[in-house]
Order: structure tokens, then sequence, then C-alpha cells
């Protein structure tokens, strides 16, 4: 039979009834009515638009207030071009880098940290120094993440670190020796970079077969089974691409640790993870960001490109389509072809936890993991404060459905209502913290249907992606999936490089 929403989700609830204990207030964020979920329901369903009572001319049309949409405001401010508006169909820009805050401390909502960029990250370095993350060569010690930085909760008690330590075989690490060997060869062939464009021109057939298999596949070649190996590859792939080792590109899958040097100091961090970033963009460039603002329609009228949303007609020479690339064949007229990159439904929670729950062996660290578990363990906010008396905290709690189709996955985020995902959350914290419901006394949940691309074998190399990525005409795209890595980077290069394209089209019909 084909699964409905209701078979999926109530097969998925079965034995998780709520256990007993103190109250538990909270709720799912950004639902109400024209926001998050329903919004794009609106576009999916082809709902009927009001027509906009005004018109407004303007020369670019950014279209996405996320990372990527703002990178590329970011740009054209910088170069003194200021005729632009940015469209966001939310309440609050950010996307992934939204945040939210309580009275205990500010909090993220999706991504949480930016790795150090090396040398070659020159754009991410650029917005590092004006922000004041860097003087020179040197960062600013505040914004590096503390110390303890990662632990895994493995057989029954932490370890220091992600990667497994504790009853590994003299086999399992010999795997992880010869796997560190494979990418540090990887790493050297300079076809793996960030942003990963810079690095496909360096790409061998031999390296571009890499997509053509997944990482499982690739794994199977080298004969590396150990299952501590394989639990922390998989962790890594859910963590970036919202799926398992067996069902992502080999490339991308290998892409996540040949594209980062060995060691750095980082990663920079804050309370409301890259909240702290975006928010002082948004000091920069809010006047030109028009919230509440979906674009529904774009099309061709009189040699320039009509924007509709409900407010307003805005007629452009250019548009930047910084929202996620698929959206496109919904809003663009006549519609480009069908996205060939599926995308992972993720859920987050933040919860407020009026005290700490008893914690043996090591001491907390920011990131907390839990081996074998469904989701990707939780970051604590107030980690980076230096505070010396802290009772209460918040966890950011993350996980990945990553189990099959992403749209089957879909219909499971969406059928469990609150207190299925409140019970599912506890569960598996429980694991590792026996008193954890005594501890919380709410929890916000954050339903996000498209979080990130899932690079399938053949998405990296495949023509369409290709296509996109190269900027051509005056419509052009800029969100990260055209990288299909969902990384502050490259949501900030193809953004600004969208950008650069665009003042060049200006400026030549301005000329």
């Amino acid at each position: 039979m084909k699964p409905t929403r209701r078979r999926f989700a109530s097969a998925a609830l079965a034995g998780l009834a709520p256990k007993s204990g103190p109250r538990i207030e909270g709720g799912f964020v950004f639902e109400s009515a024209g926001q998050g979920l329903d919004q794009g329901h609106r576009l999916r369903d082809h709902a009927r638009f009001a027509s906009p009572a005004r018109r407004e001319k303007t020369e670019v049309v950014i279209v996405g207030g996320g990372v990527a949409g703002l990178s590329a405001a970011w740009r054209l401010d910088k170069r003194g071009f200021r005729d632009f508006v940015v469209l966001e169909a939310e309440q609050q820009a950010g996307g992934n880098a939204r945040s939210g805050e309580n009275e205990i401390s500010p909090y993220p909502w999706a991504a949480h940290y930016l790795p150090v960029p090396d040398v070659r990250q020159t754009l991410t370095r650029e917005l590092c120094a004006e922000l004041g993350l860097l003087d020179g060569h040197t960062w600013n010690e505040i914004h590096l993440c503390h110390s303890p930085q990662e632990r895994l909760y493995l057989h029954g008690r932490w370890q220091e670190g992600i990667e497994p330590a504790i009853g590994l075989t003299k086999t399992d690490a010999e795997q992880f020796q010869r796997f560190e060997q494979l990418i540090q060869e990887l790493r050297q062939t300079g076809a793996f970079r960030i942003p990963m464009e810079e690095g496909l021109q360096k790409s061998t057939q031999e390296i571009q077969g890499l997509d053509r298999m997944t990482l499982g596949d690739w794994l199977q070649r080298q004969g590396l089974y150990s299952p501590y190996l394989r639990w922390y590859l998989d962790y890594a792939t859910r963590d970036d691409y919202g799926t398992h080792y067996d069902q992502i590109s080999a490339w991308a899958g290998l892409h996540y640790f040949a594209s980062r040097e060995p060691e750095d100091k980082g990663p920079l961090t804050w309370p409301e993870g890259n909240g702290w970033i975006f928010k002082r963009l948004l000091r920069k460039l809010g006047r030109f960001v028009r919230t509440g603002s979906m674009a529904f329609h774009i099309r061709r009228e009189n040699g320039r490109w009509a924007v509709f949303t409900e407010q307003c007609a805005y007629e452009a020479r250019c548009v930047v389509f910084a929202a996620p690339t698929w959206l496109a064949s919904w809003i663009v007229d006549p519609a480009p072809p069908r996205w060939p990159i599926a995308s992972a439904p993720w859920i987050t929670a933040n919860l407020t936890l009026h005290r700490w729950p008893d914690n043996k062996g090591l001491e907390y660290a920011w990131d907390n993991v839990i081996y074998n578990s469904t989701s990707l363990g939780y970051v604590i906010a107030t980690h980076q404060s230096l505070k010396t008396y802290q009772p209460q905290t918040v966890w950011t709690w993350y996980m990945a459905l990553a189990d099959g189709n992403a749209a089957d996955q879909r219909r499971l985020l969406l059928g469990g209502d609150y207190a299925y995902w409140q019970e599912r959350i506890l569960a598996d914290l429980e694991r590792a913290h026996p008193d954890i419901r005594q501890c919380v006394r709410r929890i916000d949940i954050f339903r996000i249907g498209h979080a990130m691309p899932r690079p399938a074998p053949g998405a990296i190399f495949h023509p369409e992606r290709l296509r996109r990525a190269r900027h051509d005409g005056t419509l052009v795209y800029a969100n990260c999936d055209l990288s299909s890595l969902s990384l502050f980077e490259e949501a900030q290069y193809r953004g600004v490089t969208a950008a650069e394209h665009v003042l060049k089209l200006v400026s030549r019909a301005g000329a």
C-alpha cells in the first residue's frame, strides 16, 4: 500500500506513550499561520495568493534571506551598490542560522558553529575580520570553543572526543588509522576544497568516480568494516547531509573529512550558534530585508523580471535566487527542470533545564553525543558562558530523519504530535541521563521539512547541478544546495559569486 501520513506515523508512534513525570511546557515553533510549514505548503498545493496592491522598481531582487541571500547583499553593499531588496518568506530571516533566546541563554535552532577557516578560505576570513573574530592571523579566543569540546557516551560511560576509543580491538584501531591515511592522500590531491567548486577543477576521473558509488560501497572496496569506524562515518554523514553513509555519494562523504585541515583551533561558536554571525550581518543590511514577503511567482515582463509577493510586485533587472533551489520549479515561470537533489528532514529541540542531570565521569562538553543513537546528541548553549555558577542551562538536541526515503520521513516528521516528539527526545537522552525528566521544564521543537541537501550518488557531477552552479543570464542561483553541502562557507560563496555576477550585468546596463 502507498504509505499515508497516518499509517506511517501510527507505526512509528507505537510503544512511545509518554512516561509519568513533572509537567513539561513547550510546543512547536515557527508554525503559526503564515510561517514555516504553512508557507511552503501553500506553494506546493498551488494555493491562490493575493494580488499585490503596489509595484516597485529595483535593479536586483534577492529571493531568500538566509546566509546565501544575506551574503549576496553583503557583497553588493560593500561594492557600493544599494539598489536591491532581499525578500524573506518567514517573519524571521536567517534560514538555518536562526536562533532564539530565553531568560537563561540565547540558543541556536540549527547551525551552531563555524569551523575556523584556513588561509585559502578568503571570503570567510574577510567576514571574520570584519566581525572582529580575526585580527591579522590571530583569532579572538573568546569566540573559540571552550574546553572540553566533545564527548561520547559509549559502553555506559563518557569518553573524551567523538571518535570511539573505548572497547576497540586492534583491528578496529588499525582501520581508523587506515581511513586517516586514505583521507590524507585525498587531501593532498587538492580536489576537496571549501568552497567545493575550487576543488572540482582538480578532479581526476578517479576522483569523479567516487560520485558514482556510495560511501558504503567505497568502504567495502577498501576493506573497512569496523563497526566503530562505520558508526563514526555514519554520524558524520547524518550530521552534514541528513542521511546514512550507505546512501550518500562517496565523494560527498569523503569531502567531509578531506576538505578540512587535520588540526585546527576551532570551531568558532556562540550561545546562539551561527545566529551570532547572522544578527551582525542583519545590523548592517537589515534595511534591505523585507520579512514576511514570500516570492510566489517570478516571470519575465517587458525585458525585466517581475517578482510577486502578496504585498508588492517588484520589477528588477536581475534576480538572485538564494532560496532552496528546488523551490524554483514552483515559483519561476517557465519552470526549470526538476532539481535532482533531495533534501533531508530534521528535527531540533531546545530543552530548558532548571537543574543539571547527575553527571558521572567526564564533565559536560560543548557537544555531547550518544553512541548508536538515532539522534546526533546535544550542544550546550551555556557552554561558552564565563559565569562560575550556572544552575540552569539550555540544551539544543538534533536529529536527522535519515532512514529511507526523504518524503516518507517528512510524513513521519509531520505525523508525530508534540507529545510523541517530546517523548522521543526524552527517551533518547535518558540513555545517558536517567534523571533527565526531573531536570527539564520546557521543550520547544522545530520541525524542518527541508533542512539540507542529500547528495546521493551522481549528485555532485549531475549536469543540472553543474548548469545551475554556473552564473549565466539575469536570473542566477545562489543557495548552498548548489554545492550539495549545507555549510556556512558554501552559502557565503554562492551568495557572493552570484552578487559579483549581477554587478557586472547592471554596470554594463548603466554604462
